[in-house]
Parts: structure tokens; C-alpha cells; sequence
């Protein structure tokens, strides 16, 4: 098995993973009256696992003893971008829009800087600091939907709040890809991410049959599962493991700034989705806030 099997530039495979994952918050909103959270997330890996599962079958037993090793990290890997990110972000979108969403998930760079400064002890300069409180006070701004007073009173979002475990989980998860074993082939691990995930969304979505949370199964529903399983799941996780081993967590993240463009635009064009005056200030902020961690505070680091 070739490990490169895509021959493009890391900048291709980033942008079309943000396109692809903006397409996964469209449809994940589209379809949260269809599919419960867990059900929607469970169906996503298990059809992607059996899709991956045949190229890979043999070289996966071949590096057994790799994985029986190094089992701690794959599982907290998995745990973290396979089944917490994407639960997550389907719960947040049963009550927030998909522009909200993008919005919060473009927070992800300067979360990946400020992770790892307290894992990884890399510097962090004052301008970075201050990028890191302007993203977040960006976030704020749309949580808040432009009212502070919202915070105070506790009127927020309960999917906004999903959604920012989420960005920070798949943060984490950016930061820990330094500690995936060098030897495991890309392919295998994300075949052995995804065999954990389905194992621990199991019981989860057992628990949504047992209480009889069924979806009606038609072109509309397995097509949403087969774009789910192939596009977001095994192409763009394949794409960004590999831009971020080539490019480092900090530089691949900031094309996570594309998400809010791609999936506004998306969302108008399919859920008739509007963009307000607290998402321009929130954009805004947060823009700024990733200038100044990124580019400025990197220049005088």
C-alpha cells in the first residue's frame, strides 16, 4: 500500500476537507429531525469502516502488535475525533444553526495554539494572547447572539454550547496527532479510530433502538449516510491527519477559516439560512484574534 495515495499539495487536501466537512454540518442539520445524534453518528462510522475495512484488512493484521502497543493513544484519538467531535457537533445542530456552528469551529486555530502551549510547553507571545481573547470574545458575540445580557440571564443556545465541546475536543485532538505512532500506516489508523468509535457508539445507539428511535430507511436517508461515510469521514479525515503531519496542527488549522465561507454559503443555498449583524462582529473578532496569534504574534515570537 502506497502511504501517499493522493499525490496533491497538503493546501488541496485542506481545502477540500473544509469543504467536505462544511457539507457534514449542512447535512447533519438537514437531517436532525431524521436521525438521532448517536444514530446519525453511528451509522456514519459503521458504513465507513465497512467501506475502508477491505483495503486495508490485511496490512491492519500485519501491524497488530503495533497497534496492541500503542493502544492507549489510538484510543484516546478516537475518542476525541471520531466520536466526541462528531456526537457533539450532531447534538448542537438539533438546536443551532449549521452558520452558527462553522462560525464557532473557525476558534479552532487559536484553541490548537493555546493547547499546545499548556501541553506541549510551545511558546505563546502577548500578541497570541491577545488573538486567543479576541477569538474568544468573537465566540461570545454569537453565542450571545450580539446581547451580553444573554450570558448573565443564561439565555444560551444549548447547541452552541455542543458545538464549543466540540471545537475544543477536535482542538485536542489536532494537538495529540504529534503522539500517533510514526510506523502505523495512515490508512490502518483510520481504520483502527473508527473500529473504537463504532465499539463505544454501540451501546449508545442501542440505548436509542431500546427506546424506539428508528429512522425510515429510503434513497434520502442512505444516500445522507453514504456522503456522511465516504466524504467527511474517510476522505477528509485521511486528507487532514496527512496535511497536519506534513504542515504541523497550527498551519493545517487555519484553513479551518474556510468553514464559516463554505458553510454559510451552503446553508443559504439548502436550509434558507440567514447571516445576522452579531455574526459579522463575531467573524470579525475572531478573524482578527487569529491574525494576531498566527501572523503577528509568530513574526515577533
Amino acid at each position: 500500500m502506497n502511504p501517499s495515495p493522493w499525490h496533491l499539495s497538503p493546501y488541496v487536501l485542506l481545502v477540500l476537507t473544509t469543504l467536505f466537512w462544511s457539507g457534514n454540518f449542512v447535512l447533519g442539520r438537514a437531517v436532525h429531525t431524521v436521525f438521532t445524534p448517536f444514530t446519525l453518528s453511528f451509522w456514519r462510522w459503521a458504513v465507513a469502516l465497512l467501506i475502508l475495512l477491505p483495503f486495508v484488512w490485511s496490512s491492519l493484521r500485519q501491524q497488530g502488535p503495533l497497534l496492541r502497543r500503542h493502544w492507549p493513544i489510538l484510543l484516546w484519538l478516537s475518542l476525541l475525533g471520531v466520536v466526541n467531535f462528531n456526537t457533539c457537533v450532531y447534538i448542537g445542530l438539533q438546536t443551532t444553526t449549521v452558520t452558527n456552528a462553522v462560525i464557532m469551529l473557525s476558534i479552532t486555530p487559536v484553541l490548537i495554539i493555546a493547547l499546545s502551549f499548556l501541553l506541549l510547553r510551545q511558546t505563546v507571545t502577548r500578541w497570541q494572547m491577545l488573538g486567543i481573547a479576541l477569538s474568544l470574545s468573537g465566540v461570545l458575540a454569537i453565542v450571545s447572539r450580539g446581547v451580553p445580557g444573554n450570558l448573565l440571564a443564561q439565555q444560551v443556545n444549548s447547541g452552541d454550547l455542543w458545538i464549543l465541546a466540540a471545537v475544543l475536543s477536535w482542538a485536542l485532538y489536532s494537538v495529540c496527532l504529534r503522539w500517533r505512532p510514526p510506523d502505523l500506516h495512515p490508512l490502518n489508523f483510520q481504520a483502527i479510530t473508527m473500529i473504537i468509535g463504532v465499539i463505544i457508539l454501540t451501546p449508545f445507539y442501542s440505548w436509542d433502538l431500546t427506546h424506539d428511535r428508528f429512522f425510515l430507511l429510503n434513497t434520502a436517508t442512505l444516500a445522507s449516510i453514504f456522503y456522511l461515510a465516504l466524504f467527511p469521514s474517510i476522505l477528509a479525515y485521511i486528507f487532514w491527519n496527512r496535511a497536519v503531519a506534513e504542515l504541523g496542527a497550527n498551519r493545517a488549522g487555519q484553513f479551518l477559516h474556510l468553514m464559516p465561507a463554505f458553510g454559510a454559503v451552503l446553508a443559504m443555498i439548502f436550509l434558507d439560512e440567514r447571516l445576522y449583524a452579531f455574526h459579522a462582529a463575531g467573524i470579525a473578532l475572531i478573524a482578527l484574534g487569529i491574525w494576531l496569534a498566527t501572523v503577528y504574534g509568530r513574526k515577533t515570537s
